[in-house]
């Protein structure tokens, strides 16, 4: 988990940092999905990104939610799941990712959600290119189920560009 943090941290530092805002390449829009190429300290660092299309209950105190597919080839890690949901989940409690009918299972962090089994990772990443709609459901800290549904439209040539343009 450490790993998929710090990974996932230093993404989003270059994307929210004005400084290394240059270091950043959008590589493409594609539907629901954006892909991103960028380099940290360990090598290149390419990543897709999707919205919930619906958070259902909206939770108190909710912000945005952000889905990513991640690679790190120089770190050997491809199809990297992670979850921002945009509020904090209840500690010790697994949050479940469904994707047309195939269940995976997901360990919870403060807000963010990772895949339990990293050695699903290849099969999740081809559920989500083959699939239609991704659902995320979750325990907040108030102890509320949280459904939160992503598209998967663009999800194929999103993870084609990241898979393509990152190498290590």
């Amino acid at each position: 988990m450490r790993r998929a943090t710090l990974g996932l941290a230093t993404a989003l530092t270059i994307l929210a940092a004005p400084v290394f805002a240059q270091a950043v390449k959008q590589m493409g829009e594609y539907r629901s999905w954006t892909a991103y190429a960028a380099t940290d300290t360990t090598g290149p660092v390419c990543f897709a990104i999707s919205k919930p299309v619906s958070v259902e209950p909206m939770p108190d105190g909710y912000t945005e939610a952000s889905l990513y597919l991640t690679n790190r080839p120089s770190e050997g890690v491809a199809d990297e799941l992670n979850l921002i949901a945009g509020y904090m989940f209840a500690p010790d409690t697994p949050a479940i990712a469904l994707v047309d009918g195939q269940t995976f299972e997901l360990f919870t962090e403060k807000d963010g959600a990772w895949l339990r089994n990293a050695s699903e990772a290849t099969n999740l990443a081809s559920a989500l290119r083959a699939g239609t709609t991704l659902v995320i459901e979750g325990t907040s800290d108030k102890g509320i189920k949280i459904t939160e549904t992503f598209s998967l439209s663009g999800a194929t040539a999103a993870s084609r560009a990241i898979s393509d343009n990152c190498t290590g």
